[in-house]
């Protein structure tokens, strides 16, 4: 049944992503009907269903250019509606815990709550912006602001990204850069539906400003998230610290009044490698999101510095949008002592190629070919790449010739 109602939820994204509201009004339906005949979300349904048709018959018949401002209007009020008919519907299979209120002195309570709540009340967002700028409260801060950010990736909550927001700018350094990793994050885990949400845009964008960040602190966040994915899987978080007590002392705090355990299969559970995944998802598409386009907007230095820490953790696609900065990431990598592989001899054969030097790109090539066990295992690593070679101005013969000179190779 969870299964079932994720796979429902990613299909209402999408749709109402593409501005398709009918179609996710559909999956609303079945939600409502579900819910029984006393919900509260019957008359936001019909009203939002008899906009939506008014305003299609009214793009028949017009070519107003405000259409288009209603149409998002009224697909953020059906993304609202998705979210709270999705909490109740959670609550009504028992799939989340219809919870009222926490134990402020106890951490392990504040995470369970933020953790697992689908309806966060006014005070305890009031409770967070607090506890996130009191020096007395920092492990509870931490619990609440980590499990509220696991929280929301499930349940979209405007409040809720916005605290986190807002916590960016905690006094406690911990507690702000955790914020900020929470919410880069977030904003880009839910990038289809934040340009219908003027007010969390807004806010983001107003916070970042307001840092004064001289150390670029957002950024340095942001790059430590991208080289976390290539460097925090089970096995090397288990190598490397043997026991909570090796943690920061704020850590050990937090993890000891959480009650997890103190050897280091605790920490395993506590970072698994599910969450790498899910971080390297993000990594992947984040040049094509709108927090992307803020944080680097007018800045060809903060576009570079990310760009670099991208190519250098394997994310290879902005390999075709930046061909010469990594041009420069993967010559100093061939530089480097230690492993390397086919693909790194590919990707710079690549960025040889786009600037002109066959010669030297078809060395690096034929470098990778031989390292390659056969042929196919080459032209698997190489063919993906014949169209983004051809959009980027190589000719389709010169690809052709390359792969013919290395058949025999």
């Amino acid at each position: 049944m969870a299964q079932e109602l994720d796979a429902q939820l990613m299909t209402v994204e999408r749709a109402l992503g593409e501005r398709m509201i009918e179609s996710a009004l559909v999956i609303v339906r079945s939600w409502l009907n579900e819910l029984g005949e006393n919900n509260p979300y019957e008359d936001a349904h019909t009203a939002i269903r008899k906009r939506y048709n008014e305003l299609f018959s009214l793009w028949l018949t017009s070519g107003d250019e405000q259409i288009d401002v209603q149409l998002n209007k009224l697909t953020g009020e059906a993304f609202q509606l998705v979210d709270a008919v999705y909490a109740d519907l959670r609550l009504a299979r028992g799939l989340s815990p219809d919870m009222h209120g926490f134990n402020q002195d106890s951490p392990q309570s504040v995470m369970n709550y933020f953790l697992n709540c689908v309806r966060l009340r006014p005070e305890d967002i009031e409770w967070l912006h607090k506890a996130v700028n009191d020096d007395n409260r920092v492990v509870a801060a931490l619990m609440a602001t980590s499990s509220l950010a696991h929280n929301l990736r499930e349940c979209f909550s405007i409040d809720g990204i916005k605290a986190l927001i807002d916590g960016m700018t905690a006094e406690n350094s911990i507690v702000a850069a955790q914020c900020i990793a929470s919410v880069l994050l977030l904003l880009i885990q839910y990038d289809v539906r934040i340009d219908f949400f003027h007010q969390v845009q807004e806010s983001f964008v107003e916070t970042v400003r307001s840092m004064d960040d001289e150390d670029n602190t957002v950024i340095n966040v942001l790059c430590t998230l991208i080289a976390s994915t290539t460097k925090r899987t089970d096995a090397d978080y288990a190598r490397e610290v043997e026991s909570i007590s090796e943690l920061p002392d704020v850590l050990q705090q937090l993890f000891r009044e959480a009650g997890v355990g103190k050897d280091k299969n605790a920490l395993v559970q506590w970072f698994p490698s599910s969450e790498m995944d899910y971080l390297a998802g993000l990594m992947r598409i984040l040049p094509d999101t709108w927090v992307y386009d803020v944080l680097t907007a007018d800045n060809p230095s903060v576009e570079l510095i990310i760009t670099q820490e991208l190519l250098k953790n394997g994310y290879r696609e902005s390999l075709w949008e930046h061909p010469t900065v990594a041009e420069q990431v993967f010559r100093e990598k061939l530089r480097k002592k230690g492993t390397k592989t086919p693909q790194d001899y590919i990707n710079y054969a690549h960025c040889l190629l786009f600037r002109g030097d066959r010669m030297m790109a078809y060395e690096n090539y034929r470098q990778a070919r031989n390292m390659c066990k056969n042929v196919k295992d080459f032209y698997n690593l190489f063919r993906p790449d014949r169209g983004n070679l051809v959009d980027h101005g190589v000719p389709l013969e010169q690809v052709y010739l390359i792969e013919d000179q290395l058949f025999q190779g």
